[in-house]
């Protein structure tokens, strides 16, 4: 190369350097957002917690930058992740789920976090007023451990001769143990025998439908995980293809293919956090901010999963059905 390209080159790069800087700065504050699941099952929550963002003006890439955390369902890579994110000093941590709230709460008491939990924030310690919230955390409960008996109910509706029920939880995930309680407390006055089968890697859902598969288990209750919620497929994969009614808390599992889901509406639950979010930017402190329960609940039934497995759904059930899956 001639010396008069290489100093042209140079010069090139000398300049290129600082407009490749200022390319890359982040689009106003930076909101950290930390979940244990992976984003490529989580499209519709995402874009409901852009669209709470947006009622304070903020967009994405325009005005505010969110920084992504994904633990892709290894709970034990929140803690360094929230960490980050403190070292980071963004401006707000939304933690979606109960494994990332209790690593951003350990990470941080003086960032605003936004969290989404299944149980109560009050039990769970993460706020001691759930209408004027302490310390930097609010926002939204959902319900999934206390819709347990609702799930057990239906599902006795919709399946009438099931008896032995196979219960599936994640030990990684918190709020595992009150479902497993609200189970065992609800399941014996609903003609139910309950077993508990605990799994936390695809590996583990595989080896737990083999037995009680095996076993000849009716059907299955499978607790409410943001891990699950991402390996959705597999799951709904392996009830239909061993024909077992399966009760699932989220609707995104009757969409795959599942029988039958009931819990609260999961999108508005994001949505929620992302306005929440929004205001702290505009000023309003995690105090002013109660914490929001839901107001809405989705009963799905799918008629597909259900003719497969030969269940017919009785008219009275079918009359209280949000959304029917055909």
């Amino acid at each position: 190369m001639r010396r008069r390209e290489f100093i042209t080159l140079l010069g090139g790069a000398a300049v290129a350097r600082p407009f490749t800087a200022r390319a890359q700065q982040p689009a106003g504050p930076e909101i950290g957002l930390l979940n244990s699941a992976s984003p490529s099952t989580f499209e519709d929550r995402l874009r409901a917690f852009r669209d709470g963002l947006k009622e304070s003006g903020y967009i994405e890439g325009d005005n505010v930058t969110i920084v992504y955390r994904w633990s892709e369902g290894q709970n034990d890579r929140l803690p360094a992740m929230a960490s980050e994110l403190a070292n980071r000093r963004v401006a707000v941590i939304a933690a979606l789920g109960e494994a990332a709230t209790y690593a951003a709460k350990a990470a941080t008491s003086t960032i605003p976090i936004v969290f989404n939990v299944d149980d109560d924030p009050v039990k769970l310690g993460l706020v001691t007023n759930m209408a004027r919230p302490d310390g930097n955390l609010t926002g939204t409960n959902f319900f999934v451990a206390e819709l347990t008996s609702k799930r057990l109910g239906l599902l006795r509706q919709l399946v009438p001769t099931v008896s032995r029920l196979a219960v599936l939880v994640n030990p990684a995930y918190p709020v595992s143990k009150s479902t497993i309680r609200d189970v065992t407390a609800a399941a014996p006055a609903m003609g139910f025998r309950v077993r508990v089968f605990e799994a936390s890697t695809g590996g583990e859902i595989d080896a737990a439908f083999a037995t009680l598969v095996r076993e000849k288990y009716d059907a299955i209750f499978v607790g409410g995980d943001p891990f699950y919620t991402s390996v959705r497929a597999q799951l709904v994969d392996l009830t239909v293809r061993h024909a077992i009614p399966a009760t699932f808390a989220t609707r995104e599992f009757a969409q795959a293919g599942g029988l039958m889901s009931y819990g609260a509406k999961i999108t508005d639950a994001w949505r929620q956090v992302g306005a929440y979010a929004g205001k702290i930017l505009k000023g309003a402190k995690t105090s002013d901010l109660p914490v929001v329960q839901p107001t809405k609940f989705d009963f799905v039934i799918n008629l597909k999963t259900a003719k497969a497995l030969g269940l017919a759904v009785p008219p009275t059930l079918l009359a209280t059905v949000d959304e029917v899956i055909e």
